[in-house]
């Protein structure tokens, strides 16, 4: 438990400049192609396990569970919800761009939005599925950092013209580590530059040869509450686990299917 603590602690602090080095424009364009691979399964179907952890200071903590599948190549993605009870068979299904939402107690489906929160928590549809940053942004700079222990690379992006209805936010700032481009922290931002969230991949595991993160954390610096006199913000924490990139049916990503799994 220390250990995850620290690791966390070590991602949601400032990256140090101590042995900051700039990286020319066109290297950084292709270590955000990279960066945008890695945040996707490609060619294959993935299906896993999560487990969200809302944390509101004050008020304790909600849990959510779900199963999601997801087939990166066409931008298709079902997730069932798990538990509590009270939410159980309701579930996403996106296909051809749109993400629905459906509630079984109306056996009804609702248009979300990327950007629309997942369950009320602090995670936004848009993290569940793969990054397209080098569609949608322009690179503002890009240097190699350290993070904590990691080596990484830096990169600030800002949001493309004429991409407003595409993105969660206009501007963004990225570090993966240096050897194998896996996002370890992420900070968005306002158009005026103010912090909003805070993103935190402290572990990542291998299945198949694939790198799936562990753990991660995001942390809403829009929503806190000062307790003993130090500002507490919400977070929810998110894990995976039973991981697996078998070969799914198409009706996986129907509504039918998610009508038929909540009968």
């Amino acid at each position: 438990m220390k250990k995850i603590i620290f690791a966390l602690t070590s991602l949601f602090v400032l990256s140090s400049a101590f042995f900051a080095q700039k990286i020319s424009l066109a290297d950084a364009k292709e270590i955000l192609k990279k960066i945008d691979y890695s945040t996707g399964y490609f060619g294959v179907d993935f299906t896993g396990e999560y487990v969200l952890v809302q944390e509101k200071p004050g008020q304790g903590n909600n849990i959510t569970s779900a199963i999601m599948h997801r087939r990166d190549s066409k931008s298709m993605c079902t997730i069932r919800i798990t538990g509590p009870d009270a939410d159980k068979g309701k579930g996403y299904v996106q296909f051809d761009k749109n993400i629905w939402f459906y509630d079984p107690s109306n056996r009804q489906f609702t248009f979300t939005a990327p950007r629309d929160k997942f369950q009320d928590t602090n995670v936004n549809n848009s993290d569940l599925r793969p990054q397209r940053y080098s569609e949608y942004y322009d690179i503002a700079g890009a240097e190699y950092v350290q993070l904590g222990k990691l080596d990484c690379v830096c990169i600030s992006l800002t949001a493309k013209k004429g991409v407003s209805n595409e993105i969660d936010y206009p501007s963004i700032k990225l570090w993966a580590t240096k050897d194998d481009c896996l996002t370890r922290k992420r900070e968005d931002y306002s158009l005026s530059g103010q912090l909003l969230r805070v993103t935190a991949i402290p572990s990542y595991q291998k299945v198949d040869g694939r790198s799936v993160p562990s753990k991660m954390v995001i942390q809403d610096r829009l929503r806190g509450l000062k307790i003993n006199g130090k500002v507490k913000y919400e977070s929810t924490q998110i894990t995976v686990s039973n991981v697996s990139f078998q070969k799914l049916g198409d009706v996986v990503y129907s509504k039918q299917y998610l009508e038929n799994m909540s009968l």
